[in-house]
């Protein structure tokens, strides 16, 4: 796990395909601490809408202001893995004058994560913040089969970006 800790940012991104709001809540918490002034929530289309928005609907229920969260919407096939997700992003954020950012994603995807927004927008000051997830501890991983398949998902993931797919 690479956690950079949060500081004082432009704006918070939060990667999309978080099922459980975990990422959506700790950008809300750093946004409400002052870290950045909002949060770029990032989801594909879905069958009834998007994932941004309903992450967002998610944050406001559990007591975060709707002035906090900007969604951005990917482009179905930008929405295919995180490296097509930073490139995208990456414009977006250019297009838009942001120079620093907290990038939040779970605690298994925080190694992969930053490599490959990092290489996509060298431009861009970084720090990856993890957020908890549900089902992956890194401490205790190897002790549920939910772990253990996080995991194994996570590093075939990795040794694909390393072949550069």
């Amino acid at each position: 796990m690479k956690d950079d800790g949060p500081r004082k940012a432009d704006a918070i991104v939060v990667l999309g395909g978080d099922e459980f709001g975990m990422r959506a809540i700790k950008g809300a918490e750093l946004a409400q601490a002052g870290y950045a002034p909002y949060v770029l929530v990032s989801g594909p289309p879905s069958l009834l809408g998007n994932e941004a928005d309903m992450t967002i609907e998610y944050a406001k229920r559990k007591g975060f202001p709707a002035a906090l969260f900007r969604p951005v919407v990917l482009p179905k096939e930008e929405a295919a893995s995180t490296r097509t997700e930073a490139s995208y992003l990456g414009d977006y954020l250019k297009k838009n004058g942001v120079h620093s950012i907290l990038l939040v994603t779970s605690n298994f995807h925080t190694r992969r994560a930053r490599s490959l927004w990092r290489n996509a927008n060298p431009w861009l000051n970084i720090a990856v913040v993890a957020a908890p997830d549900r089902y992956f501890t890194p401490e205790t991983w190897w002790k549920t089969r939910r772990g253990k398949k996080t995991f194994l998902y996570e590093w075939l993931k990795t040794l694909n970006t390393w072949a550069g797919m």
